[in-house]
């Protein structure tokens, strides 16, 4: 399964904000369209991703002014990104070893999606359920030799 064939059963819907916005309506943006990352989008170009990881850090580090930050003093600068022909297995290799949640999917400038483990892991499940049910298909309607002879 490649990457592309996830974000064709995700949809293609984006969720950004602007660098400029202030985290506290950023949270809010999260909060009400219940997700945990925002691309962060400037010019219609990707300058980062802002998680529920960076919020809880500038949280920490900010204490009760938080909220006044800008989404740019606390998002992801740079973040790591996939191709659409990637293999998912590839894509949670990368995953578990940049401690991603949420990646991009990049084709060249082009902003593809967003895909979280949680995509990964569901797309995963209903392959494994269709292959599954593909292999007791095929073993239900096995040919059985003749025994008689």
């Amino acid at each position: 399964m490649q990457v592309h064939e996830i974000l064709r059963i995700k949809g293609t819907v984006l969720y950004t904000v602007a660098p400029s916005q202030s985290l506290g309506k950023a949270v809010a943006t999260m909060t009400d369209l219940d997700v945990g990352s925002l691309v962060v989008m400037e010019q219609g170009r990707m300058t980062g991703l802002l998680s529920f990881r960076e919020v809880l850090r500038a949280v920490q580090a900010s204490g009760e002014t938080w909220q006044d930050l800008s989404v740019a003093d606390v998002m992801q600068k740079d973040p790591s990104t996939a191709h659409p022909d990637m293999e998912v297995d590839e894509l949670r290799r990368l995953m578990l070893e940049k401690r991603c949640r949420y990646l991009p999917i990049m084709e060249g400038d082009t902003l593809m999606g967003v895909l979280s483990f949680h995509d990964v892991a569901r797309a995963m499940l209903e392959e494994q359920s269709f292959e599954n049910r593909m292999l007791k298909s095929y073993i239900r309607d096995w040919p059985l030799e003749d025994m008689s002879g």
